[in-house]
């Protein structure tokens, strides 16, 4: 049984809970309290769990004992488990009220084929599930979800590397961080040449991140603990005092959320130059001025549209970006990609500069959203949608390419457009543009000329025809 298999009969148990009116969120989090025991125990790492509350004497009960025994367990790891235990059960409640919804679950997850999970990868099979919560539009998840081709296309470009300290400040369930190690394995020839202390730095210093919703933060927790990352993930609102924690790193890879704060107050951040209650504005400025400014510290960011062309603050902290960065490349995404159907968002791509000032020459912006196929459920993104881009992206010499959505812009140009990137999207072709509408009155004349010739032609048959009747 695959993965994806295994992913389908667990998504399928949310059927048994609909009577108890859990929540495709509620019950991905239920599942995660069960599957973390379950899986310490195919993984041999229950040591940290009493003997009380470990998986055998979970699938022992039944009926109201059971029921009893699971709320008495939630309580106990929560309050008094120690490190990734307490923090993924801190605060649990189980939302299951009906005794035999709970038992057919763990009946259910003990009976599947674990061997082949762990042959795959129990840490994919959980992703498989964030994934699948995602997709479906009535659990509202899409909206910390990104896409895993976008995810794994950014983390490409960035390239983290072994020893470099990266971060998520809005990691959602911790999706960026993930792909991260995972290419810093791929590409790193053998994790055991690592030193000690270099192989403890990747697991326990290298990914971290930031979120601010209890139950996605414990999502976080456990996708990265199967993924064995030990990274410190804060439950904090990065636009926060709580935020300044984060900083110095090498690396940043986010999708922060949009829109503004609550009753539109200001970010109660103290540090942040520019006050705005736009949220991606605010950590956009608080993603640049995390990152070493040595030159050599990267991020790329997705980002709604009105951060590209927003006056006011916005204006300022484009200039603030540029001035301290170098921005040199924007990739303007399709439509459709993320739960919130018509969002248009764009990856912004920055080079944090020793300097201060100027450091942004000229911006070069891919479009990837014009004249597209219209993406979503059905029709969703693939790598292949990338290769264009990819091609512009790391051609050393960008202007030998050729490609009609490749496109640069001066900052002196930029600063003609107060400062707006809104550029680089190429003619739509779905638009039909004034100049390519025939002239009315050109037109006109020539329906009328015709009309004439038409006329003569009728008038010059009826002539015929008396001329003819004349004879007779």
């Amino acid at each position: 049984m695959t993965n994806s298999e295994i992913v389908q009969k667990l998504w399928n148990l949310c059927n048994v809970l609909r009577d108890d009116g859990i929540t495709y969120h509620q019950y991905v989090t239920e599942l995660t309290y069960i599957l973390f025991l379950k899986m310490a125990k195919e993984t041999d790492t229950e040591s940290q769990i009493p003997e009380k509350y470990r998986w055998v004497e979970l699938v022992k009960r039944d009926g109201i004992v059971l029921k009893d025994y699971y709320e008495e367990l939630l309580s106990e790891l929560g309050k008094n488990g120690t490190g990734r235990i307490k923090d993924i059960y801190s605060g649990a409640r189980t939302n299951i009220e009906e005794p035999a919804n709970l038992r057919k679950i763990i009946v259910s997850i003990n009976d599947l084929d674990w061997y082949s999970a762990k042959e795959e990868g129990l840490g994919n099979l959980y992703e498989g599930l964030l994934e699948k919560n995602a997709n479906e539009k009535k659990s509202g998840a899409g909206q910390y979800f990104t896409p895993r081709v976008l995810i794994d296309i950014m983390t490409k470009l960035v390239a983290p590397q072994p020893g470099e300290r990266c971060n998520d400040p809005a990691c959602g369930t911790f999706g960026f961080m993930i792909a991260a190690d995972t290419y810093v394995k791929k590409h790193t020839k053998d994790m055991f040449d690592l030193s000690v202390d270099q192989q403890n730095f990747q697991k326990y210093e290298a990914f971290t991140g930031g979120e601010l919703v209890h139950e996605t933060h414990r999502l976080a927790l456990m996708n990265a603990m199967l993924h064995d990352i030990e990274g410190k993930i804060y439950l904090c609102d990065t636009l926060s005092n709580q935020g300044k924690v984060m900083k110095d790193y090498d690396v940043v890879l986010t999708n922060p959320p949009f829109g503004t704060k609550k009753g539109g107050e200001r970010v109660s951040r103290d540090d942040l130059t520019f006050t705005t209650s736009n949220k991606q504005l605010n950590f956009l400025q608080h993603i640049y001025r995390s990152l070493k400014a040595n030159g050599k510290a990267r991020a790329a960011v997705v980002l709604p549209d009105n951060v590209l062309f927003a006056d006011g603050d916005g204006q300022s902290i484009r200039n603030d970006l540029m001035d301290k960065c170098n921005l040199h490349t924007i990739l303007r995404l399709p439509t459709g990609i993320f739960y919130a159907q018509g969002v248009k968002t764009n990856v912004l791509f920055f080079t944090r500069e020793k300097t201060e000032l100027k450091n942004t020459k000229k911006v070069w912006i891919y479009d990837l959203r014009t004249n597209m196929s219209n993406f979503g459920k059905t029709n969703t993104l693939n790598p292949g949608n990338f290769e264009g881009f990819i091609n512009a992206y790391t051609t050393e010499d960008r202007n030998k390419v050729e490609d009609e959505r490749w496109s640069c812009f001066t900052r002196e140009q930029i600063k003609e457009k107060n400062n707006s990137l809104d550029l680089g999207l190429i003619k739509d072709d779905s638009i039909i543009e004034y100049e390519d509408l025939p002239d009315p009155i050109e037109s006109g004349e020539e329906v009328i000329a015709k009309l004439s010739e038409a006329m003569d032609l009728i008038q010059s048959v009826v002539n015929e025809l008396k001329s003819l009747e004349g004879n007779k």
